[in-house]
Parts: C-alpha cells; sequence; structure tokens
C-alpha cells in the first residue's frame, strides 16, 4: 500500500486551517501531519516531522506572521529541498505566482480554489511536478516573454514587496517596521522605492494600483 501524502498546513487563520483539513480528510491518499499558525512555527514543525515520519507537502500562506511566507519559503528550500512547497494566497496569480514560484515554489493556489483543484494540486506538487493553474502559466508567459521589461510590481526586490503588500493591506509605516523589524525610516526609504517602480505618487494611488493588477484581463 502506498504512504499516504504527509502535509502540514501553515496558515494563521483557524478556519481556513479547518476548511483545508476537511477538503484534505476527503481523499484517502493525504494526511494532515501538523499545522502552524506563524512562520517560525511551520519551520519549527517541519524540522519535527522530518525528524521522525517526515512531511512531503507544505501549504503556506504567504501573509504569515512572525516571518513572511515567502521567506518561510526561502529557508524551507534551503533547509528541506525536498520538501514541496504549495503557496496558499487570496491575492491573484497576477501578483504573485510568478514571484513564488521564482523562489522555489511548487505552485500557487488561492484559497478560494475548488476542493477538486487543492487535492490535484497536492498530489501533483507531492509527486515532485510544478502545479500551475491556467492564469499562472498565463503570468509565467509573461513573465519569460519580457524578461528585460520588468516593471510594476514584477521588478520590486523582496523587500520592496513585503512591504507594497502591507501598505495596501492598510498598515501604516509605523506598522510595517514592527511587523518586519525594520526602522520606520527604513520603511520610508522602501515606500519611496515601491512609489517609483509603480508610477504611483502615494498611498491611495498605490492601493488603487494594487486593485487594478487584482482585476483579470480581459479576453482579447
Amino acid at each position: 500500500m502506498t504512504p499516504a501524502i504527509r502535509v502540514l498546513i501553515g496558515d494563521d487563520h483557524r478556519i481556513v486551517r479547518e476548511g483545508l483539513k476537511q477538503v484534505l480528510a476527503d481523499a484517502a491518499d493525504i494526511t494532515v501531519a501538523a499545522e502552524a499558525t506563524t512562520g517560525p512555527e511551520v519551520l519549527q514543525q517541519v524540522a519535527q516531522c522530518q525528524a521522525g515520519a517526515g512531511v512531503d507537502v507544505v501549504l503556506l500562506d504567504i501573509a504569515l506572521p512572525g516571518q513572511d511566507g515567502l521567506e518561510v519559503l526561502q529557508q524551507l528550500k534551503r533547509e528541506h529541498p525536498r520538501v514541496a512547497v504549495l503557496m496558499l494566497s487570496t491575492y491573484p496569480e497576477k501578483q504573485y505566482a510568478v514571484r513564488c514560484i521564482r523562489l522555489g515554489a511548487a505552485g500557487y493556489l488561492n484559497k478560494s480554489a475548488d476542493p477538486d483543484d487543492m487535492v490535484a494540486a497536492v498530489r501533483k506538487v507531492a509527486t515532485g511536478q510544478v502545479y500551475v493553474t491556467p492564469a499562472t502559466a498565463e503570468a509565467l508567459a509573461m513573465a519569460v516573454g519580457a524578461p528585460k521589461a520588468r516593471q510594476g510590481t514584477e521588478a520590486l526586490s523582496h523587500r520592496e514587496h513585503q512591504v507594497f503588500r502591507l501598505l495596501t493591506a492598510g498598515l501604516s509605516v509605523s506598522e510595517i517596521g514592527a511587523q518586519l523589524g525594520l526602522a520606520a525610516n527604513t520603511v520610508s526609504t522602501y515606500r519611496a522605492r515601491v512609489l517609483e517602480k509603480t508610477g504611483t505618487r502615494n498611498d491611495v494611488e498605490l492601493a488603487l494600483y494594487a486593485e487594478r493588477q487584482a482585476q483579470p484581463r480581459p479576453l482579447p
């Protein structure tokens, strides 16, 4: 009998974790081995699992407290390269999928994805493959098709992208500094770079920019 795929769920919202567990419980070949609510806890739980029965797939939220999900992804790929990481987010593929896959994620799924797609994604990445939705494939094609013309959010560094995400979530400079462990003037510097690269002048325009980026592209 083939061993069950062991999954760790990393998300700070209990209702999301419970929903994911319910979805995965319907798949006989998948078991939830552990769950975590913060970035550091994800790393700790994976290390503990690897010392025992192991974990095959980590379902990882991008917006984790304690340590950014993208930072956790990078550390997981350094310390446990054989563990597949499937990123989960409420953000559209257009904004984050390419960045996640470039950092080593095995796939990117919106939290509102169909349960069957969620199960299929876990099964696929557990075999070492990459799970790509049509929207992610389009975003990847656009990124590969114009590698020298990166602009907007694609031009942001990892830290700038963190600040961008938190600014558009409504956090102040001081709140972002506290969350990322940065001085307020350092956050202000990153904020200025984000505004410049996105062609916006203030936080209101930046929020509108993020909203436009989240809109699906019209069909030709």
